[in-house]
C-alpha cells in the first residue's frame, strides 16, 4: 500500500479521500488555490501545497503544478476524485510519465470513453445497444443537421467530451438547431476545451440508470449493482438512489452484465460508472461511461458496506479485488440528495457568499454526510457550489426515504440561497415516493417543487425586529460599539427598520418591552434562549425560531421556513433585488455571450434578453414582466461583475 496519497482535488470529495487514507494509515497531501487557503480540505491533510491562483485553470486543472506538488512532497500516487483532472487522459500520461500512481483507468480506457462518439462506436462492436444517431467525425452543421433529420426530432445534442450535463440541448424541431448548435458548442469548449458535438436521438420519459463496475489488474471485473439517476434538472442530477426501484430480475441482471462487458471492452482498472437510459418497456441503451469515481457513490457504498474509495487505492496498488461476484450483496436502500448553493426559484442560479450559519443532520442511524464547507467558509465564484451531500440508508425504500425528508428538514443555511427546500418537496412528492420516476420528472412538477419565496409575513417581520432589538450585546463590547439606542443619560427606544422584498418597516422597543411598528402597537413578546433560539409570541401564536444576522442580511428560521429580510442601511441600499430600482443585474461575474433585443425594443414577460456564461454554464436572463428595455448595458464578449446592471427595463402598467 501506497504511504502518502496526493488528492488532486478539494471540497467534499477531497475530505471524502482523506478520511478513508486516514483510515487506513495512509498519509494525505492536500492541494489548494489562493482561494482555498482555509478550506477544510487543507486543514484534514497531513500535508498542503499552493499549486496557484483562484480560477482552476491556474490550480486544480494546472498539470504541471499537481505533478510538482507530488513529487516535492514525496507522495507515491495521486488521487483525482471527480472532476477537475479525474478524466483527463494527458494527465494520466503525466503521471505515468513521472513515475506516479494514477489512482484510476488505463489513460488508453479514459481517451476511449472521454470521446462520446468514439464510446458509442466501441460500444456497439461490443454488443452493448446504443442511441441512434450522428456519432462521427463531421462536425460541420451540414453534417450534424443530417444526423439530427436521420435520427428524428426530438434529438439531444451533446459535447462529445465532458459529462454533468453542461453543454447538452433537446432540440424538438429543426428550426431550432443552428442556435442549439452554437450554443452547445460554446458552452462545451467552455467546459471541457473541445466544442466537438454528437447528435442522438432523444428518449421521451426514459429513467436514467447507471451500474457501479470495477475492475482490477489481474483481470476481475465485477458490478456492484445499480442506481437510479433519474431525479435530474438540465441533464444534472440532483437525487440518486440505489438500487433503481420497479426492475426486474432480468432487467436488473441485463443491466448489470451490459456494464461488465463494456469495461471490458475497454481493458478498464478501478471504479466506473456505465450509464443508460431505460424506457416504460424495458428497453435501454447505452448513453456513456463515467472513468472515475461518482459523486453519487455513496449511495452504492450504503447498501453494499464496501468502501469504494479503499477498493481504488488497493487496485491502484496492484491488489486484486477483495470480493467474488458472488459475495457481493446488496442491503436495504439508499437515497443522496445533493445539497447546492443555489436558487431553484431562479433558474437555478448558484448562490455565493459567506455561510453565517451551517447546520446539518447528525451522522449516525442511517445518515451520512459528506461536506467540503463549514459554518463561516465562503462559497466562492471559482468552484462548483455544493455545500454538501446528505446521504440516508434504511432497511426499505420507504423508511430510507422518511429519512432523506427529516435529514433534510434539519438542515439550516444562512448565507446564500440553497436548493433544501427544493430537495425536501422532492423527496415527499407522491410520484417519487412511488419510485421510478423519470427524467422528466422535475421539469413537469417544477411549479409545485419550487415555488416563489414565501412572503414575509408581518408576523415574522415583527419576530425578526423584536429578535435584533432584544439581541444582547457581545460579551465585553464597548456600549459605544452598541448600535441599539444606548446613550449615556439613560436608555432611550431602541430602533430598527426592516426590509422584505419591497416592504419596509420601523420598528422601535419602549422602555418596558412594549414593541411598535411605525408608531402603532405590536402584539410580541419573547426572550432569547440559552440555546440560541428565541421564542417568541407573535400575532397571538408562540414562535421558536432561529435568527441569523450577518451584516444587514437578517436570516429567520421558523416553521420549516426560510426567510431573508434586511436592515435598512442607507449606505447599502440599491442593487438588493431587481423590483428596488427597475432594472436587472447580475447575479455572478462572467461573460456576455449573446443579447436578443436593443434599446426601445418592446418586449413580453419570458423574453430572453441575453444570456451569460459563468461557471462553464450559460444562464438566460429573461424579461420580469411585459414592457421596454430602455437601455442594453453590455454587449456580446464583454465581462460582467456580480451585481451591475445588464438592463434598464420599464414595466407597462
Amino acid at each position: 500500500m501506497f504511504d502518502r496519497v496526493l488528492i488532486a482535488n478539494r471540497g467534499e470529495i477531497a475530505c471524502r479521500v482523506i478520511r478513508t487514507c486516514r483510515r487506513m494509515g495512509v498519509q494525505t497531501v492536500a492541494v489548494y488555490s489562493s482561494a482555498d487557503r482555509h478550506a477544510a480540505h487543507v486543514e484534514m491533510a497531513d500535508r498542503a501545497v499552493r499549486i496557484g491562483a483562484a480560477p482552476s485553470s491556474e490550480s486544480y486543472l494546472n498539470i504541471a503544478a499537481v505533478i510538482d506538488a507530488t513529487r516535492a512532497t514525496g507522495a507515491d500516487a495521486i488521487h483525482p476524485g471527480f472532476g477537475f483532472l479525474s478524466e483527463n487522459a494527458a494527465f494520466a500520461d503525466a503521471c505515468a510519465a513521472a513515475g506516479i500512481v494514477f489512482v484510476g483507468p488505463p489513460a488508453e480506457a479514459i481517451r476511449a470513453m472521454g470521446s462520446k462518439s468514439e464510446a458509442k462506436r466501441i460500444m456497439a462492436e461490443a454488443g452493448v445497444p446504443v442511441l441512434g444517431g450522428g456519432h462521427g467525425a463531421a462536425q460541420d452543421d451540414d453534417a450534424l443537421t443530417a444526423a439530427a433529420a436521420a435520427a428524428g426530432f426530438p434529438v439531444i445534442v451533446k459535447p462529445t467530451m465532458g459529462g454533468g450535463g453542461r453543454g447538452m440541448r433537446v432540440v424538438r424541431e429543426a428550426s431550432a438547431l443552428p442556435d442549439a448548435l452554437a450554443s452547445a458548442r460554446r458552452e462545451a469548449l467552455s467546459s471541457f476545451g473541445d466544442d466537438a458535438l454528437l447528435i442522438e436521438a432523444y428518449l421521451e420519459r426514459p429513467r436514467h440508470i447507471e451500474v457501479q463496475v470495477f475492475a482490477d489488474t489481474h483481470g476481475n471485473v465485477v458490478h456492484l449493482f445499480e442506481r437510479d439517476c433519474s431525479v435530474q434538472r438540465r441533464h444534472q442530477k440532483v437525487i440518486e438512489e440505489a438500487p433503481a426501484p420497479g426492475l426486474d430480475d432480468d432487467l436488473r441482471s441485463a443491466l448489470a452484465d451490459a456494464a461488465v462487458a463494456a469495461a471490458k471492452a475497454v481493458g478498464y482498472v478501478g471504479a466506473g460508472t456505465v450509464e443508460f437510459l431505460v424506457t416504460a418497456d424495458g428497453d435501454f441503451r447505452f448513453m456513456e461511461m463515467n472513468t472515475r469515481l461518482q459523486v453519487e457513490h455513496p449511495v452504492t457504498e450504503a447498501i453494499t458496506g464496501i468502501d469504494l474509495v479503499e477498493w481504488q487505492l488497493r487496485v491502484a496498488a496492484g491488489e486484486p479485488l477483495s470480493a467474488a461476484q458472488g459475495d457481493i450483496a446488496a442491503k436495504g436502500h439508499a437515497f443522496e440528495a445533493r445539497l447546492y448553493a443555489e436558487d431553484p426559484a431562479a433558474d437555478f442560479a448558484p448562490g455565493f457568499g459567506r455561510i453565517a450559519r451551517l447546520v446539518l443532520p447528525e451522522g449516525g442511524e442511517g445518515i451520512r454526510i459528506d461536506a467540503g464547507v463549514r459554518e463561516g467558509d465562503e462559497v466562492t465564484v471559482h468552484y462548483d457550489p455544493m455545500i454538501a451531500k446528505i446521504i440516508a440508508w434504511g432497511p426499505d425504500r420507504e423508511a430510507a426515504r422518511v429519512r432523506l425528508s427529516d435529514g433534510l428538514g434539519a438542515v439550516r443555511v444562512a448565507g446564500p440561497a440553497t436548493n433544501e427546500g427544493f430537495l425536501r418537496a422532492i423527496a415527499d412528492h407522491p410520484e417519487f415516493a412511488a419510485g421510478g420516476v423519470d427524467t422528466g420528472f422535475i421539469a413537469r412538477e417544477m411549479a409545485g417543487l419550487a415555488p416563489p419565496p414565501e412572503p414575509v409575513s408581518e408576523d415574522i417581520l415583527a419576530l425578526a425586529a423584536l429578535t435584533e432589538l432584544m439581541r444582547p450585546a457581545a460579551s465585553g463590547a464597548s456600549p459605544w460599539a452598541d448600535g441599539r439606542g444606548w446613550r449615556a443619560a439613560g436608555a432611550s427606544a431602541r430602533r430598527i427598520s426592516l426590509q422584505a422584498a419591497e416592504e419596509a418597516a420601523t420598528f422601535e422597543l419602549q422602555d418596558g418591552g412594549r414593541l411598535t411598528r411605525d408608531g402603532a402597537p405590536v402584539a410580541a413578546s419573547g426572550a432569547w434562549t440559552d440555546t440560541g433560539t428565541f421564542a417568541g409570541t407573535v400575532g397571538g401564536r408562540t414562535v421558536e425560531a432561529e435568527i441569523v444576522r450577518d451584516g444587514t442580511a437578517v436570516t429567520v428560521f421558523a416553521d420549516g421556513v426560510r426567510y431573508v429580510l434586511h436592515v435598512d442601511d442607507p449606505l447599502t441600499r440599491g442593487g438588493r433585488g431587481e423590483a428596488d430600482t427597475g432594472t436587472l443585474f447580475a447575479r455572478m461575474p462572467g461573460t456576455v455571450v449573446s443579447v436578443s433585443v436593443a434599446d426601445g425594443d418592446r418586449v413580453a414577460a419570458g423574453t430572453p434578453l441575453l444570456v451569460i456564461e459563468a461557471m462553464k454554464v450559460e444562464h438566460t436572463i429573461r424579461v420580469p414582466a411585459d414592457g421596454v428595455v430602455v437601455a442594453v448595458r453590455f454587449a456580446a464578449g464583454e465581462r460582467v461583475s456580480e451585481g451591475v446592471e445588464l438592463v434598464t427595463f420599464e414595466a407597462e402598467g
